[in-house]
């Protein structure tokens, strides 16, 4: 389940940022800016990613199954800035195959909080590792983070990350798995 976030509590926290930015809070452009940051909180933290767990019987036995392109936007714990990562899956087949929306889900499930990609992509891994019951999992993350594109360095960048399991650690389908996921 989700967790719930204060909304009032939130929305007086912004008004209190504001006016110590210097900016007022009652002006016309900014007095229903605390309620729209809340309201984006609450429904950034209380996503609901819905049911997880549709597998169905595997057709073919030992088949890799991938999918690229998951856009997921998650949010920085270190400096509470945005960053999008592209989310490749993939796992071998074994007695069950996972429903394709599920994927997707699982993926916003875990970046719908404070997080680092590093993390982003075990705790992917971990829940299809748990679905399926296969230690035959990969996952990998490719994205850029506003913290480093926006401020500090200020650097146009792609950060690449990825946690592996069973067969991936393999040289074979480890090898199979980056040239699908860059093919």
């Amino acid at each position: 389940m989700p967790k719930k976030i204060d909304h009032a509590k939130v929305k007086s926290l912004v008004r209190e940022l504001l006016t110590a930015l210097g900016e007022d809070p009652d002006r016309e452009g900014l007095k229903d800016t605390p309620r729209r940051i809340a309201n984006f909180w609450r429904e950034f933290i209380e996503y609901d990613a819905g049911k997880l767990d549709t597998t169905f019987s595997a057709v073919k036995h030992n088949q890799m199954v991938c999918v690229t392109g998951l856009r997921v936007w998650a949010m920085c714990e270190h400096h509470m800035l945005p960053f999008w990562c592209d989310i490749s899956i993939a796992y071998i087949a074994d007695k069950k195959v996972l429903g394709l929306s599920k994927f997707a889900r699982i993926a916003h499930k875990h970046a719908h909080k404070l997080t680092l990609q590093e993390q982003l992509v075990s705790d992917i891994l971990e829940e299809v590792r748990g679905i399926l019951k296969t230690d035959d999992v990969a996952v990998l993350a490719k994205g850029e983070h506003l913290c480093m594109t926006m401020r500090g360095i200020k650097t146009p960048h792609k950060m690449i990350s990825s946690a592996l399991d069973g067969q991936f650690h393999k040289p074979a389908q480890r090898a199979e798995f980056f040239n699908l996921v860059n093919g």
